[in-house]
């Protein structure tokens, strides 16, 4: 007998076994929301603050190994896989979930979501690696971050004094150096501004010391507790800061 369950596409594709595994996100039509929310040029910490909130959000439904976050973008390193590592199921929760804890942020923050011009979304995809492949991946993403940032000051620093055509124009295939020299004569060090706009926010495992009380001996006790910490301060991604993170076998 014919059932609508063999409709289903993908329904039974799963991660391969052994992979360590990326989720990423990226929101969809950030641009459009940017505007809408009036956000600072090129960035913005109120929202870079709420993002970090969502990761945590996912932190502590999913559990992870590490979340890291710039722009609108999201990567999480899982541990455990979750959904029996069905990847129709992976996807669409996550980006569920994270549509849903950003929006829920976005109406916390009171950024004028009232003036938004409809729904926020996020989409997600599966990126299974090796365990070599772990680091280089998030070197790679804290790049672009760093791309993200060097473009961006340059950008807005320009808008300033130029049209929008003249400011493409100027920067059309300039180099990084060129980039660098251009903030620099305008007062800029890039090399200066704030981590996380230079690397992005990491949220991982960190021990804690948490005081609490003994009735029985009456008196106050200190104890270990493992808490989802928001790193502000991101080094540059080397394999000693993995095997750092809690649960990376």
């Amino acid at each position: 007998m014919f059932k609508m369950k063999e409709c289903e596409i993908y329904s039974n594709l799963k991660i391969p076994c052994s992979s360590k595994v990326v989720i990423r996100a990226d929101g969809r039509n950030f641009q459009r929301l940017a505007k809408e929310l009036d956000l600072k040029k090129p960035y913005d910490k109120t929202f870079s603050t709420l993002m970090a909130s969502v990761g945590v959000d996912v932190f502590q439904e999913f559990s992870p190994i590490m979340v890291y976050t710039f722009s609108d973008e999201i990567n999480i390193l899982l541990g455990e896989i979750p959904f029996a590592g069905r990847v129709e199921k992976i996807d669409s929760v996550f980006a569920g979930f994270i549509s849903s804890s950003f929006t829920q942020k976005l109406m916390m923050k009171n950024l004028d979501s009232d003036e938004l011009s409809g729904p926020l979304s996020f989409d997600s995809r599966i990126i299974p690696l090796s365990s070599e492949m772990v680091v280089k991946y998030f070197q790679e993403r804290q790049s672009e971050a760093w791309r993200n940032c060097l473009n961006g000051y340059a950008y807005w620093t320009l808008r300033k004094e130029h049209s929008y055509q003249k400011t493409v124009q100027i920067l059309r295939k300039q180099k990084s150096k060129d980039l660098h020299d251009l903030l620099f004569k305008r007062g800029i060090n890039i090399n200066e501004v704030p981590s996380w706009q230079r690397r992005g926010l990491g949220i991982y495992r960190r021990d804690v010391e948490v005081e609490g009380y003994n009735p029985l001996k009456e008196k106050k006790v200190v104890s270990i507790r493992e808490k989802a910490f928001v790193d502000w301060e991101l080094p540059l991604f080397d394999p000693e800061f993995f095997k750092g993170l809690k649960k990376l076998k």
